[in-house]
């Protein structure tokens, strides 16, 4: 007979905050979940911080045994639940976007980010692989965020999973205003028709995709999600704004201020629940702020295999071509000098 499990997942405010005051908020609305009967509770991506473009982040880099892990599997074994939700780690003298699972007995499982988008190659680096968790509620697939947009990485758990958990915290950078100093700003939709295109992607991945995968898979799918809106500087803005030139030769006048430029965005939604059908069971929009959604999931006795084709991406190749290639390609010089920031005890 097919299984039920009760999930819910978290949303929490994208903005900075110190990882003390961000654990003690996790644990208000993990504890309330599991008051609710959760069983498997995901919070979203780098909850235990925040998100923005900072060599901060290299500082807040943890150690696997570190303050965020430790907190995740105490609160796991304390509540009896499946706790998801990741963190910066630093690990021999690199640093992984890593999403942690553990279960009531303190067994954990790890999946790091395949693809950084955009910006975050600055800080942390990409690691190829799935991973499948077998836990007692069933064998739970594992991504993060921009993972998503990526059908190659669906795939792989095509036959292998009961349900799909993802932990997310996608600012609607497409759709942001690039600020400069002086008060000018500029916006991808104004850059012409190719730029444009790319103005919906966070739709596209985070509902449209999601849906159609969760179907070609045949399993549920928890994600997780954030709100608020952010205000971050833009690493190397000279180097994007040379990119842009060609939409936009008018930016020159521009470059003097460039790197003084930040981006202004609010938080693009995914915190849902999905059924194998691909219908929303359970929501929390960016506008109902800080809290957690919470469904019952049916899981298939038997391990889906879809017998048709896999559905293509719904995106523009221009929106890969951005922040799969050219912005990463210009984070890596900021990635190799920022690793010399690390410093904890154990640092290989």
């Amino acid at each position: 007979m097919p299984r039920t499990i009760k999930v819910a997942t978290i949303q929490m405010d994208a903005n900075l905050a110190p990882v003390n005051e961000r654990l003690a908020r996790a644990e208000k609305i993990v504890t309330e979940a599991t008051q609710s009967g959760a069983q498997l509770i995901i919070l979203p991506e780098l909850f235990n911080i925040g998100y923005a473009y900072s060599d901060d982040n290299f500082k807040l880099a943890e150690p696997m045994d570190g303050m965020t892990s430790s907190w995740m599997k105490a609160t796991a074994i304390r509540l009896n639940i499946h706790l998801a939700g990741t963190l910066l780690i630093s690990e021999q003298g690199e640093i992984y976007n890593s999403l942690l699972l553990f279960s009531p007995s303190g067994q954990q499982w790890r999946y790091d980010k395949n693809y950084p988008w955009a910006w975050e190659r600055g800080y942390f680096r990409e690691r190829r692989g799935v991973t499948v968790a077998n836990t007692e509620l069933g064998d739970l697939g594992m991504l993060i965020c921009w993972d998503v947009g990526h059908a190659n990485l669906w795939k792989q758990y095509a036959g292998q999973i009961d349900m799909m958990v993802i932990a997310s915290c996608p600012p609607d950078g497409p759709n942001a205003t690039y600020e400069f100093p002086d008060g000018n700003h500029l916006r991808f939709s104004e850059l012409g028709t190719a730029m444009e295109a790319i103005t919906d992607t966070g739709n596209l991945v985070f509902d449209d995709m999601v849906n159609q995968q969760a179907v070609w898979l045949g399993v549920p799918v928890a994600n997780s999600g954030a709100t608020g809106s952010i205000r971050t500087r833009i690493p190397k803005a000279k180097s994007l704004l040379a990119s842009l030139l060609l939409f936009a030769p008018g930016l020159r006048k521009q470059w003097k201020n460039a790197n003084q430029m930040q981006m202004a965005a609010d938080m693009i939604w995914s915190c849902k629940i999905v059924d194998a059908n691909g219908q929303v069971v359970a929501k929390r929009t960016p506008g109902e702020g800080e809290g957690y959604v919470m469904g019952e999931v049916h899981l298939a006795d038997q391990k889906p295999i879809s017998k048709e084709p896999q559905p293509k991406s719904p995106l523009p190749p221009l929106a890969y071509l951005q922040a799969d290639v050219v912005v990463p390609w210009l984070m890596r010089s900021i990635y190799r000098n920022g690793k010399k920031l690390i410093n904890y005890t154990g640092k290989t």
